[in-house]
């Protein structure tokens, strides 16, 4: 008895603790007089209700839905938004069944996890951002939200935008990489791309800005584990990316699964509403993670759901993701004083407004219209898109002996288990692609030569028995050798060898943590038996993480990171192959050589005895310091040089110029990024930071001048209160093509 009195004596200090006056901290005074007016008449369980969020299938409209224990609180209004549940009549049937049998009709928001595109699957975003082309990106965003629109869908759970350093978390895949400047710009695209100019029109959808925040720094990159960081990464590495989702009109935050400093994010009221709230100013709803609320019993800091409710509540998250824990708990905690009701109308304010500003109150039905789905999903244009977006997301990371482009005669050697693949380029997260229906890199290969090669063609080896799905764990790596054989005699008949290594679909993504991230299972062994009998090989990487390969990148002379690209990726592919595209991208993410570097990355701190191969400085034994492949780096089928790298300042801004020459013999883009190095400050600053880049196209012999423009908040940082301070003092301005090949000037800055 002394111990639930001392509980629930702890619980009404909540209310004070997280700052719940009258009005809770950082809650958003509302203008929309028809929010005010609906939540005027809303009882607390129908508040709570649009605070609870559910999976569902298309069961719960059929015969059987009566019998499903959630039924009756959708038709009760107890229910605010669903996930999962698309297509224009499955979405009409349940929000008809919604509005038309609860008290105030308030209709659904149907959501659900459009990560890199519905129908038409484009690269995965790791493989996007490698185009480093915001204005595609935000394209193909824009294709993936009228897909999604137009199957009755309003809001996805994306962008993510954590930053993410360790290749070793499966999720990488899901990111924009390593570098929070490069990060922020991505995240506005996608959000722009998502959400458009008007969240009414009936082909936009909202944006869900996540996991807020540190979810990326899991240690040893293991999924849902710890996070240990301090307030200088937080504010400098991991916030910028959430902050400008804010400034983009991100409508939907979503919490992540991990703790901050102890405090799990789902509960963390410094990062929701002191940060979020009240610093930043953000309007938008704050969904769970799913079950996080819930999982605030895992974590220690709630002894049960309705102790975790209230945390949860109290800190300013406004969905439960599937947890049960609002709509169980939230009603007894106001009464019992616990919650303030001021806190939960904070909440279905922003959920309130949000569905007034999809439009759902004028017409609830308004994105349910099956003609709409059938002109739009899966239209023929959109696959142009795909490919042009698959091929802009293509490395070039080494090549030597002109063997690319290919020469378009001769004999071609096709090897490897995902050569002939058309599902894993598809990739994790895939929405509603279609399962082995990605154009395979053979498919592709075949519709650009036709009968002018002759493509000979040996699996090798299975790569692997599982994971075949979403769901699936196991995972048995192969040990079949008998197509070694073939492979061989293919590579030893071939003028050139296309080999096709890598993951498949279901090695990367959510709960796909690896520990070793060398090629899977037999084929490295496959690659060293091809390499014997014929060195003119091409390797054609597909994976959703960066790999370590380092005998790869020693001895074969040509690699090409293809990631998974998507539903044109075998056409992509063999335009840059074939060079009908020159390749332009460039990695977001380092390579490592081995996978004890991990985390690995070029924006690094130095320390008292930095980087170097010297005893007692920092430094594996037997490996050198620098990645494999480094950020930024990507090579072309023609040479760009740089010089004439001119810094000057004026009393508003610094002006950086460069020269950059086409040397080679194709026309090509190239991305010019621009770095910067405050050499001391008052808190140890990166060795590097990105704040700047174009991409532009540069024909053979022409040179072009390119210009930046730096100002003191580009050249600002965050202190530990999380203040963006400018402090006079030397820098290092540098602009290359790489973040490893650099022209550098100094110059004090006052």
């Amino acid at each position: 008895m002394k111990n639930m009195i001392t509980r629930y004596l702890a619980l009404l200090l909540l209310p004070v603790l997280f700052g719940c006056s009258n009005l809770p901290a950082g809650a958003q005074e509302n203008d929309d007089p028809r929010v005010e007016k609906l939540l005027a008449r809303m009882t607390l369980k129908e508040k709570i209700g649009q605070m609870n969020q559910y999976s569902v299938g298309p069961n719960l409209t059929g015969p059987s839905g009566p019998q499903d224990g959630r039924y009756e609180r959708f038709m009760k209004g107890e229910v605010g938004s669903v996930l999962n549940l698309v297509g224009a009549e499955e979405t009409r049937k349940l929000q008809k069944l919604v509005v038309e049998n609860s008290r105030l009709g308030i209709p659904l928001i149907f959501s659900y996890d459009v990560i890199h595109g519905y129908k038409t699957i484009f690269p995965l975003p790791l493989a996007e951002s490698a185009s480093w082309d915001l204005d595609l990106m935000e394209k193909s965003a824009r294709v993936a939200a009228q897909e999604t629109a137009a199957s009755g869908v309003h809001w996805t759970f994306a962008p993510m935008v954590d930053v993410s350093r360790d290749a070793r978390w499966g999720r990488v895949m899901e990111g924009s990489g390593e570098d929070p400047y490069l990060g922020s710009l991505i995240a506005n695209a996608r959000i722009k791309g998502l959400q458009g100019d008007d969240l009414s029109d009936v082909l936009t959808i909202a944006a869900c800005a996540k996991h807020f925040v540190g979810y990326g720094f899991a240690e040893s990159g293991k999924d849902y584990n710890a996070v240990n960081i301090g307030r200088n990464m937080l504010h400098n590495v991991l916030l910028p990316p959430f902050k400008a989702s804010v400034e983009s009109g991100a409508a939907t935050f979503m919490n992540a699964f991990n703790d901050i400093d102890g405090v799990p994010s789902t509960a963390n009221q410094y990062i929701l509403r002191e940060l979020l709230f009240q610093k930043w100013g953000y309007k938008g709803v704050v969904v769970s993670d799913w079950n996080s609320i819930g999982e605030l019993v895992n974590h220690g800091v709630a002894k049960d759901e309705s102790q975790a409710s209230a945390l949860a509540v109290n800190a300013g998250s406004h969905i439960d993701m599937e947890a049960d824990a609002y709509i169980e708990n939230l009603e007894q905690l106001v009464k019992d004083g616990i919650v303030k009701e001021e806190v939960i109308d904070d909440a279905v304010r922003r959920i309130l407004q949000l569905k007034y500003d999809l439009g759902l109150f004028d017409d609830p039905y308004k994105y349910s219209d099956v003609e709409r789905e059938k002109q739009i999903v899966g239209a023929s244009e959109f696959k142009d898109i795909a490919r042009e977006v698959a091929a802009k997301s293509i490395v070039l990371l080494k090549s030597e002996n002109d063997l690319l482009p290919l020469s378009g005669k001769g004999k071609i050697g096709i090897i490897g288990p995902l050569a002939k693949d058309k599902d894993s380029p598809i990739g994790n997260w895939r929405a509603q692609g279609e399962s082995n229906s990605a154009i395979s890199l053979y498919e592709g290969i075949e519709n650009a030569f036709g009968d002018a090669v002759q493509l000979n063609y040996a699996k090798g080896c299975d790569l692997s028995i599982g994971p075949n799905n979403f769901f699936e764990e196991l995972q048995i790596e192969a040990e079949d050798r008998s197509g070694f054989a073939k492979a061989v005699q293919v590579a030893r008949s071939s003028d050139v060898v296309l080999i096709v290594l890598g993951e498949t679909a279901y090695m990367s993504g959510e709960a796909r943590s690896r520990s070793e991230i060398g090629l899977p299972g037999l084929q490295l062994e496959l690659l060293k038996a091809v390499h014997k009998v014929n060195k003119n090989i091409v390797l054609v990487l597909m994976n959703g993480r960066p790999l370590t390969i380092p005998w790869a990148a020693e001895n074969v002379p040509a690699i090409v990171e293809t990631w998974h690209l998507g539903s044109e990726a075998g056409n992509a592919i063999a335009d840059v192959l074939s060079g009908k595209v020159n390749p332009s991208g460039k990695l977001p993410m380092s390579f490592p050589r081995a996978v004890g570097q991990a985390p690995i990355y070029y924006n690094k701190l130095n320390t008292g005895r930095p980087e170097s191969d010297m005893v007692f400085y920092s430094h594996h034994m037997d490996v050198e310091n620098s990645p494999q492949y480094p950020f930024g780096h990507g090579l072309s089928y023609t040479t760009f040089d740089y010089s004439n790298l001119v810094v000057a300042q004026n009393q508003e801004e610094v002006s950086v110029s460069v020269q950059v020459v086409n040397a080679g013999d194709h026309n090509g883009e190239e991305v010019v990024q621009l770095y910067i190095r405050d050499i001391v400050a008052s808190t140890s600053r990166p060795v590097l930071e990105l704040k700047g880049f174009t991409k532009l196209m540069i024909a053979v012999g022409e040179t072009k001048k390119v210009e930046f423009k730096l100002t003191k908040t580009d050249l600002s940082f965050y202190d530990r209160n999380g203040d963006h301070v400018f402090e006079p003092g030397e820098f290092n301005i540098s602009v290359g093509t790489s973040s490893a090949k650099l022209l550098t000037q100094k110059i004090e800055i006052n």
